[in-house]
Formats: structure tokens, sequence, C-alpha cells
């Protein structure tokens, strides 16, 4: 799309759209690292700014893409090699304390293994499965990055009453995922429809309420008590109820 006019192969565009992504991609994580590691931010923080910058920014270079039936196939390999990295590092095979200091909440580089590893998987599957023209893989991967992201966050800082008696989960981080998912989500579903993404156009005021409603369940999906898998219930949610509402 946005390098249709410079190239008339679309081989070579996809190829230049490719360098570009994981050029992109990769200094997001680079300079988090680096922040995180000169303690310029506090790891747990370093950590969720990753989960919420490094996928919007991924799914918005889809349109240097052609419309070449490979051109997801392509998109999809910036994800699975940076996972194939969080692979590497989270087994010791690769050593990278800066990535470590910042993906992990303790320093155990075995955490990478978990949320960051599912995070990656997550992003090659919708990449590869949705692709740009479809608004169920946008909108569930915004609500992972938003909503789930900014939940941690808030949740942590202002969150006070608990969900239910014993559950770390709280009203204010349940609150943030549904605001987070939901304006990422519906933000970036209407960026994709002026872009053209979508054909027919898709009606806003039903967009959002579809979104409204996704990034709600998602939100009750998150504040169920099981740990380091929310980026995959939340995702499984909004994919399954995109399914039904799109």
């Amino acid at each position: 799309m946005w390098l249709d006019p410079y190239f008339t192969q679309d081989g070579l565009q996809d190829l230049v759209a490719t360098i570009l992504t994981f050029a992109i991609a990769l200094a997001w994580l680079r300079l988090l690292d680096a922040l995180a590691a000169r303690g310029v931010i506090e790891q747990r923080l370093s950590r969720k700014l990753i989960h919420i910058g490094t996928g919007p920014l991924f799914v918005l270079c889809w349109n240097l893409f052609s419309l070449a039936i490979w051109a997801r196939f392509l998109a999809a390999l910036v994800p699975l090699a940076i996972t194939g990295q969080f692979l590497l590092v989270g087994l010791g095979i690769v050593k990278d304390p800066a990535a470590v200091q910042a993906m992990s909440r303790s320093g155990d580089r075995r955490e990478i293994l978990k949320g960051p590893l599912y995070y990656g998987v997550i992003f090659v599957v919708c990449t590869i499965a949705f692709w740009r023209h479809s608004p169920i893989g946008v909108l569930a991967l915004m609500i992972m990055c938003g909503g789930d992201g900014l939940a941690d966050i808030i949740g942590r800082r202002y969150g006070k009453r608990p969900i239910a008696a014993g559950s770390w989960k709280t009203w204010a981080g349940s609150s943030a995922m549904f605001l987070g998912g939901f304006v990422f989500g519906f933000g970036f579903l209407w960026l994709f429809n002026a872009f053209g993404n979508f054909q027919p156009a898709m009606p806003l005021g039903k967009t959002a309420l579809s979104c409204a409603i996704i990034s709600l369940m998602a939100a009750v999906v998150e504040a169920l008590p099981f740990e380091d898998v929310d980026n995959i219930t939340t995702t499984v949610t909004a994919v399954l109820l995109g399914l039904v509402l799109f």
C-alpha cells in the first residue's frame, strides 16, 4: 500500500517492507532494553512498554506491504524472528542481559518463555490468519497490546480494591483493560478503515459498539485468576467474539 507508488515489483516492495518493519521493531525493543539496563525506567515498566508499543508499530507496518499473497508471510517473519530470539535468550542459549532486564519481572531469563514468548507467537498466528483486510486480527492484537498492557501498569500503581477476595486483579486494572482495549482497538480499526483496508468500509457506530462488547468481555476474561496466560486468553476471546460480531 504505502510503498506501492515507489515499486513496480511486488517482491522487491515486500522485501523492503520486511527490512523496514524489522528495523522499526528492533529499534523500539533496543531503545527500551537500553533504558531499562541504565535504570532510566524500571524493569517492570519497560516490559509493559514493550508489550504496549511493539504490536501497534508492527501492525501499522502491515500497510507497507503489497497485495501479493505472500506479503503476510513475509510480515510474519518479523515477529517469528524476534520470538525465536526470545526463545534462545529464555533457554540461555543466547546471552542478552539487556533483553532479560527489560522483559522479565525479576531478572530471571526463564520468564521470557512465558508472556513475551506467547506474545510473539500470537502475532505470528494473527498476521497469517487475518492480515490487514480483516478487522478481527487488528482488534484482537490491539486489545492484547493496549488493554492487557495498561491493565498491569494501572492496576499495580492505582489498584486498591481487588476484584474478589484473595485476587491480585483489581477494579482499576480491569477498568484500564477495558478502556485501553477499546481505545487501541477502535482507534486502529478507524485508522485501517480510513486507509481503505476494509472493503466495504465499516460503519463506525456499529464498529464502536462491537469493539466495546469485545473489549468488555476480554476484560472479564483478563480478570480471571490465571497467571502468565493473559496474552492467550484475551486474544482468543477477542478473536472468537470478532468472528461473531464482524
